[in-house]
Formats: structure tokens, C-alpha cells, sequence
């Protein structure tokens, strides 16, 4: 094509117009940089809490997990035992204005047929009473296992052991000390092998090395299971 002054011309403005939108564009971006990260950093933080009631919703659902075992008399035998101080445990929830049900009193001083149903409302309660139940109750888990071992006879001073605080006397006085839940050889070996895979993310250890309360709550919930003829599954 013959250039002619007037296609140099109209090339010229081309460029400056190219040249002109991409100023434009680069000035638009460093001017609404700090809108865009904004709204980039807004969508992030609603993504993450999204993720974190979806997680809260699988691990803590409003329905709640009923398990196939009954409370029985385990309050009772524990008020009996000495493990639970009940004004000591009533007072603990008072003060966190969280004060105890009737059910809940109930379960502690008459026991109840009930299944145990563990959900949002009783979670707290529950934690405390299953921490009473895995610190009282003979077990090869407490005699034997790794709580021991690591323990090195100094077992008390594990937050599980020494942090119980609801007691009649020292907690060490109740260790394994108490029949709550009675079990045949073959369910206390099938609690230490399901207990043994079950590791907890506060502590990285597995509820077979119970050394903090959720870890002796949770025993105590395999044990339960486990005498009602639970499976491994």
C-alpha cells in the first residue's frame, strides 16, 4: 500500500489513542488498587468464614449425635465416688452462666435411661462429666498405656490428671480407681486399639494417651460404647 500523508497521519493517531487507553488503564488500576484489594480481601474473608461454620456445622451439628449407650447411674456412682464434688460442679457452670438443667441435675444424682445425645446446648456439660467418668474409671488405658509410660511416674501432673478441679479430694486420689463401666477383656482390648487411631488436633497425641480433658472425656465415650457392644466401626 502506498503511504500517503494522510494513512501516516491516521496511523498516528492510532498509537496515540493506544497509548492514551493504556495510560487510562494503568492510571484506572493504580487508583483503584486499593478498592479492588478490598473487595478481593472482603470476598476472602467471607469464603473463610463460610468454610469455618461448614466445618463447625460437620464437627458440631445443630441435630446433634445420639450415641447407642445410656448415662445409667454413672452420675450417681461418681458423686458416690468422690471423683465429682456436685456443688464444686454446679457452681462451674453458674459462674460461666451456663448453670445446670434439671435434666442435667437429674442425670448427676439419679442417673437416666436416656441415650446420650451430645449437641451445642450440652457439649460443655458433657465434656466435664466424660472427663469424670475416663479419670475414675479402671482402665488398662490408665494402669497401662502410654500415660504411664510417658508419664514417668508423674502421671498427676498431666492437664487431664492435675486440672481436674472438681473433685472431693486431690484428683490423683480417684485414678483409676472406680468401676463405672464394667468391660470383658475383649472390649477393653477394642477400646485401646479404636482409642489408639483417634488422634486429637489440640494435642497431637492419640486418646489412647489421654493427657488433656478432651482426650479422657473421649476415652471415657469409647468405654461406654464399647460395654454397650459397640463395634470397631
Amino acid at each position: 500500500m502506498k503511504r500517503t500523508k494522510k494513512t501516516a497521519k491516521n496511523l498516528w493517531l492510532i498509537v496515540l489513542s493506544v497509548s492514551l487507553g493504556l495510560n487510562v488503564l494503568v492510571l484506572g488500576y493504580y487508583v483503584l488498587k486499593p478498592e479492588v484489594n478490598k473487595l478481593v480481601l472482603k470476598r476472602k474473608e467471607t469464603a473463610a468464614k463460610k468454610e469455618t461454620a461448614n466445618l463447625f456445622d460437620e464437627i458440631n451439628p445443630v441435630k446433634g449425635f445420639t450415641i447407642n449407650a445410656k448415662y445409667e447411674n454413672l452420675g450417681p456412682k461418681m458423686i458416690s465416688s468422690g471423683v465429682i464434688d456436685l456443688d464444686k460442679f454446679k457452681q462451674t457452670y453458674e459462674k460461666s452462666s451456663q448453670p445446670l438443667t434439671k435434666e442435667q441435675l437429674e442425670i448427676l444424682t439419679k442417673g437416666s435411661d436416656k441415650k446420650i445425645k451430645i449437641d451445642r446446648d450440652n457439649s460443655y456439660f458433657l465434656l466435664n462429666f466424660f472427663w469424670a467418668v475416663g479419670l475414675n474409671n479402671k482402665s488398662k488405658v490408665l494402669d497401662e498405656g502410654d500415660i504411664v509410660k510417658y508419664g514417668e511416674g508423674k502421671v498427676g501432673n498431666f492437664a487431664s490428671t492435675g486440672g481436674w478441679s472438681l473433685s472431693k479430694t486431690q484428683p490423683m486420689d480417684y485414678y483409676a480407681k472406680s468401676e463405672l463401666i464394667p468391660m470383658i477383656a475383649e472390649q477393653e482390648s477394642l477400646v485401646q486399639k479404636v482409642a489408639s487411631n483417634i488422634y486429637r488436633p489440640c494435642c497431637d497425641n492419640s486418646t489412647a494417651f489421654p493427657d488433656c480433658n478432651h482426650g479422657m472425656a473421649l476415652l471415657a465415650v469409647l468405654q461406654l460404647m464399647a460395654a454397650n457392644n459397640a463395634t470397631e466401626k
